[in-house]
This record gives structure tokens, C-alpha cells and sequence, in this order.
């Protein structure tokens, strides 16, 4: 008989949206099984249905307060495809450099700020010596940022204030303490230096986005056939405006951001010389964003079992979607284009815990060619390096040289974080080649930023899709056009390949195979969970709809006219 006990961890923090982590450990408390459910519907989808597809950018981007833009690109370039609209080089330009902006805020917040707590004691870090921490620091970088002794005295003492006033606030509930803590109290200190910092800079970066989206979240920049922001586009304080930013972070990312994670990979190097958050090694990129001559920055490719000498081409016609352990009605894997969304709750055990043999998530299972697929920084990189891309091998390599790494050491929680530095580095950079090539159009004259079309001679029925590498990974959006309206609207989601729950071979998703043998110190404070899950850095789609698991009406709400925020 099994003495195999459960571990439910609900909610999962520091991640967007909701998302349940259940994991079955034995004796020696290693995780044997394991289930991730997102655990709040998201109805986007039925919502499109019957809209006029020139206007579903502006809602698909509801599908998460965090991604708005990358879901309103994806959406604006799935109609532009159905209809072979081919926007202008500007239009493009300008989009890249929005998209990239948000990859390198995504990555520094979601590093400093939803999961660096993971590997960072903050109560260690107020017995930091403030002196051996600016010399600390001084290890790992020539010229770290803003690292002097008596600044980061002013940092120990703020964070001194927090626990002696008894109010840790945003940092408060944590495993302080943990023995899955490694660094050293002056290696925490300086960690919580720059997360501090990192604030100013995710603040600076939403100004550099707003520049040519309009405002953040929620842009409004978009439009089928090009962009609306051709004034900030021929102001060259604005274009100024915007390098500047992006100088001031690239500072930030090459004197901290790397520096502080090449002392995780040395601190946490047990961690990884045991494989801790490795999944199936099956890795997928779709390519993009293209620059220059012809230059792509990103390399597609799909990776099986972590063979990174055998490379197969991306084809996106294998992609299915299944539901048989999803609450929703049909369980066979279907094309993104012909996708359903009817809802299929099945209710929790009596005990609360999920139906582990049967429905338990509300998260879809994404398959490519049947197989589970890993996306984001880690596929990226890895793929890459696998290719050879002139762009980002020579980033990789240096990294590795540095650190000791081989490529199979960032298939880790601690690796993951590695590839998605390395990659905030290349994305930073590369953010001036794509603005030196907006100047140069424009100084020969082409300041072309939409392309024409006449709607109602466009064919009445059409499908299409927008195919994208954003942060977290391969992001697609599916419409099916009949009668000049959608017919049917699918989000295949990066967090949908990542959480994806078993499927009918019982293959687990990335986050499920990643905890398998994980081995927890202290069951009742599953640090170490937390750390793999959110090395992925979920994004659980907004939640759209709420539910009593008894089918009761829970509120009823009623706006009345002339509501401000146009809901």
C-alpha cells in the first residue's frame, strides 16, 4: 500500500492569474505526481464570436492585464494574415520595438520582483556587512551598479524599517530562514539592492512603450494594416526619448541583472548539477522579429528530448489542442481553427483536492505533432545555440564561459532564469539596430505606416493567424472568418504549452515534469516548488468568468451610464 501523501499549494503568488499546484510526495519527500490547474475560465474567445474582425484586437487584448500587447499584436496580424494585408516596414519596425521593450521589462520584473524571493533571504540580508557586500558584488562585475558601501547601508536600513515597524509587507509570508536558501547575507543584500532599483526601471520601461504605444496597458496603437503612431514616429525627441531609456536599462541589465545571475548559477550550482525543474527536453520556437538585411533575432526549430544536434523545422499545421483532463466539453485534439471553448466543469473531491484521473484544469493541452512542447527564453536559447544563430550563440557562449555552464545545464529552474538574462541582454541590444533602421527610413523619405485596404472588398470569408515569440514563449491567435465576421477565435497561449495537464497518453505538461523528483526539504514549506514553477514565469490568462464549485449565483452587479472606463 502507497504511503504517498499529497501537497496542495493554492494559490501559486507572485505569478498573473490563478493557478493550483498539487503535488503527491513519498517518504523520503520526493515528488512522485503532480497536477497543475489553472483554476479560473477565460471566455475571450466566445466573446469574439460574431465581431467584426477590425475590432477584435482591441478586445483579445483583455485577455490578460499583463500581455496586452502581445495578445493585440498576435490578434491584429491573425486578421491582417486571413486577409493578406502586408503592413509597412515602419508599421513593423515600430512594433518590434514596442514587443522587445515588454520582453526586457517582462524579464527584469519577473526576475527581480516575482521570483527572485526564491532564491533571496531577505532577513539574511540585514546581517549583510555593507562593505564585504559592495566588494561582493565586485566579484562578478568591474563596474557594478550603484554598489558603493553607504548606499547599500541605506538599503539594508529601509529594509530594516520593513521587519522592525512588524510590517513586512510585499514581502511578508515568505520562507525566511528556509535551508533551500544558498546565498550568502551579502550576496542578498546585493540582490535586494537591485530589486529595488528594478522598480525605477519598470516604471522607465512603460514610459519607453507608451512612447509609440499610445499608453500601457492596454495600448491602442494598433491597427489592421499598420500603426496609428507616425507623430512619435517623426519626432525626434520622442525617438530620443526612447533610446535614452533603453541605455539606461541595457546599464542596468550588463552591471546587475547578469552579474546577479551569474551568483545564482554559482550559489545554486547543486541545484543544477541535479537537474532540479528539467522537463521533457522537448523544446519548440516559431522565429521571429526581422531586422536588417533580412537578419531574423530569433531562430524556429523544434528540439525532442533534448537531442540539440537534430533540429526540426517549425511547421505550425501540427499544432492541436486536446481537453480530455480540461473542463471542457469535446475531448479530441482539434486544429487551433476549429477549437472549442464549451465549458465542462467537473467539481473537486469531497476532500477539495482535484480529480486527478479525470477533468482538473481549465488550461488546455497544446500538442505539436502529439508531443508535449516546452516554449519561451530557455527554447529560444537553446534553439539558438543548437542552429548556431550569429545572434544569439556569441550572448550564450559568453555566458557559459563565464559560469561554467554547458547547454544542458540551462534545461533547470536555476537555467531557465540564466536563458531568460541572457536573453533580456540580446533583446536589449538589438533594440538599437531596430531603431537605427526606422531612422534610416525615415531619412530617405518613407514615412509610410498603414497599408490601405477597402473592407467590404475584402473576401467575406478567410482565416488566418499571428504567430509570435513574446516573452513566455510561442503565442498564436486563430480566426476563422465567415460572413465578414469571426466565426470561431482560438488563443493558443505560451502558459497554455507550459501548464499544460496530462493528456489522453497521460504525458505530462512542462510544469508537471519539471517537479517530478523534486525532493523537499520541508513539506510543509515547499519553497522548492515554488521556485520551479515560477522559473516559467506563469501568466494564467485573466479570468473572465467566476464560478461557485456549487452552481450558485454568487453576486450580481450593475453599472449605470457614462461609466469612465468605457466598460
Amino acid at each position: 500500500m502507497s504511503n504517498n501523501r499529497k501537497i496542495v499549494i493554492d494559490p501559486i503568488t507572485r505569478i498573473e492569474g490563478h493557478l493550483r499546484i498539487e503535488v503527491e510526495i513519498d517518504e523520503e519527500n520526493i515528488i512522485r505526481e503532480a497536477w497543475a490547474s489553472g483554476q479560473l475560465f477565460r471566455g475571450i474567445e466566445t466573446i469574439l464570436k460574431g465581431r467584426d474582425p477590425r475590432d477584435v484586437g482591441l478586445i483579445a487584448q483583455r485577455i490578460c492585464g499583463v500581455c496586452t500587447n502581445v495578445h493585440y499584436r498576435a490578434s491584429i496580424s491573425a486578421v491582417e494574415d486571413a486577409y493578406g494585408i502586408t503592413i509597412p516596414k515602419n508599421a513593423e519596425i515600430i512594433r518590434n520595438l514596442v514587443t522587445l521593450s515588454l520582453f526586457v521589462q517582462d524579464h527584469i520584473v519577473h526576475y527581480y520582483h516575482l521570483h527572485s524571493l526564491d532564491f533571496v533571504d531577505i532577513t539574511s540580508a540585514l546581517n549583510a556587512d555593507c562593505v564585504k557586500a559592495s566588494a561582493e558584488a565586485k566579484e562578478w562585475c568591474d563596474h557594478p551598479y550603484r554598489n558603493s558601501p553607504e548606499h547599500l547601508q541605506s538599503v539594508q536600513e529601509k529594509l530594516g524599517s520593513f521587519v522592525k515597524a512588524g510590517r513586512l509587507g510585499l514581502f511578508a509570508n515568505g520562507y525566511w530562514g528556509h535551508s533551500a536558501y544558498k546565498l550568502t547575507p551579502e550576496q542578498n543584500l546585493v540582490h535586494m539592492n537591485h530589486y529595488l532599483e528594478a522598480l525605477t526601471l519598470q516604471r522607465d520601461l512603460s514610459k519607453a512603450v507608451a512612447i509609440f504605444s499610445g499608453k500601457t496597458p492596454h495600448p491602442q496603437n494598433l491597427v489592421v494594416g499598420g500603426v496609428t503612431s507616425v507623430a512619435d514616429m517623426l519626432n525626434p525627441q520622442r525617438l530620443n526619448d526612447f533610446l535614452f531609456i533603453i541605455k539606461e536599462v541595457r546599464e542596468f541589465i550588463e552591471r546587475a541583472y547578469i552579474p546577479d545571475m551569474m551568483m545564482i548559477v554559482d550559489g545554486y550550482r547543486e541545484s543544477i548539477d541535479a537537474g532540479e525543474g528539467r522537463a521533457s527536453g522537448n523544446f519548440m520556437g516559431c522565429g521571429g522579429y526581422r531586422f536588417g538585411e533580412g537578419h531574423a533575432l530569433f531562430e524556429s526549430g523544434v528540439v525532442r528530448g533534448h537531442d540539440f544536434e537534430n533540429i526540426e523545422p517549425f511547421d505550425e499545421s501540427k499544432i492541436t489542442e486536446e481537453a480530455s483532463r480540461s473542463w471542457y466539453e469535446n475531448d479530441a485534439p482539434l486544429s487551433p481553427y476549429e477549437g472549442e471553448t464549451t465549458p465542462f466543469y467537473t467539481d473537486l473531491n469531497d476532500d477539495g483536492t482535484l480529480k486527478s484521473e479525470g477533468k482538473y484544469t481549465w488550461v488546455k493541452a497544446p500538442r505539436y505533432d502529439g508531443a508535449v512542447m516546452e516554449v519561451g527564453p530557455l527554447a529560444r536559447m537553446c534553439i539558438g545555440v543548437a542552429k548556431k544563430s550569429p545572434i544569439i550563440l556569441p550572448y550564450m557562449e559568453r555566458f557559459m564561459t563565464k559560469t561554467g555552464m554547458e547547454l544542458i545545464d540551462f534545461s533547470t529552474t536555476v537555467g531557465r532564469n540564466a536563458a531568460r538574462a541572457v536573453e533580456a541582454q540580446i533583446c536589449c541590444d538589438y533594440l538599437f539596430d531596430m531603431m537605427s533602421d526606422l531612422i534610416e527610413n525615415i531619412k530617405y523619405y518613407d514615412e509610410t505606416t498603414w497599408t490601405k485596404y477597402v473592407f467590404e472588398e475584402l473576401p467575406q470569408e478567410a482565416r488566418g493567424r499571428g504567430l509570435f515569440e513574446v516573452p513566455r514563449g510561442v503565442l498564436g491567435h486563430f480566426v476563422r472568418i465567415e460572413d465578414a465576421k469571426v466565426a470561431n477565435y482560438q488563443a493558443v497561449v505560451p502558459t497554455t504549452w507550459n501548464a499544460s495537464p496530462k493528456d489522453t497518453k497521460n504525458s505530462r505538461g512542462a510544469y508537471e515534469e519539471s517537479l517530478i523528483g523534486l525532493k523537499l526539504s520541508d513539506p510543509s514549506a515547499p519553497l522548492e516548488v515554488l521556485r520551479v514553477i515560477h522559473s516559467f514565469d506563469p501568466c494564467l490568462a485573466c479570468a473572465v468568468h467566476v464560478m461557485d464549485v456549487r452552481g450558485m449565483e454568487l453576486s450580481q452587479y450593475k453599472i449605470g451610464g457614462g461609466c469612465p472606463s468605457g466598460l
